[in-house]
């Protein structure tokens, strides 16, 4: 389900991707689940900013929430929201 047009939401995820720092996701044994793609949680996180869903209610056995969750915390954690503010700020 699109939450935002994707006129408008392909330009912030294409500012948004620039900004996700490069993660090494390497198992020595390669025994585990594959990372969520990054575009895939970002589209979620939209989901439920702009509808204001729960994380439960936008999560699927493939996506489940913790994962949506955790990858925010992450990338609040790099600081690339503040740097996407700070972005849409400069473009007004």
């Amino acid at each position: 389900m699109l939450a935002v047009p994707s006129s408008i939401i392909e330009p912030v995820w294409d500012q948004f991707a620039a900004l996700i720092p490069p993660v090494l996701d390497h198992h020595p044994w390669d025994c585990h689940r594959p990372r969520v793609e990054d575009r895939v949680v970002f589209d979620r996180l939209i989901q439920v900013l702009v509808l204001g869903a729960a994380y439960e209610k936008i999560a699927d056995s493939a996506y489940p929430a913790t994962t949506i969750r955790r990858r925010r915390d992450e990338w609040i954690a790099a600081g690339i929201f503040t740097a996407l503010e700070q972005l849409c700020l400069d473009s007004l």
